[in-house]
């Protein structure tokens, strides 16, 4: 039997498609405690830094605060967007673009989004 080699985006692909089955398995509390490590993390979204939160430590006043999200983005992939660059509505902003640079993964701003869409 002939062994093929997947080479590395071939690799990449078949992790990618089982973090993404695993991630459908996650419940929603799972999820969102997911999203609050990442917005936690100050090497990954460090959202704290900038934005308020009940619970945050130590969290920022640059950002408006996470307070009555669902009915500030009902729709959730509006809030994605948001994230992953929100130069799109303000050219002139100063919240870094975590999907357009790469800073989280797609699966990573679905958690995020479950997170602050829970507030």
């Amino acid at each position: 039997m002939k062994k093929r080699f997947l080479g590395t985006i071939g690799a990449i692909a078949l992790v990618g498609s089982a973090t993404a089955a695993m991630a459908d398995e996650l419940s929603l509390d799972e999820r969102i405690a997911k999203g609050l490590a990442l917005t936690e993390d100050r090497n990954a979204g460090n959202c704290f830094a900038c934005h308020g939160a009940e619970g945050a430590e130590l969290p920022g006043n640059s950002g408006p605060p996470f307070i009555m999200m669902k009915m500030r983005f009902p729709d959730r992939e509006v809030l994605k967007a948001q994230i992953a660059d929100p130069r799109v509505r303000n050219p002139n902003t100063n919240m870094p673009p975590y999907g357009a640079h790469y800073i989280l993964t797609d699966q990573e701003l679905d958690w995020v989004v479950d997170y602050v869409h829970s507030l």
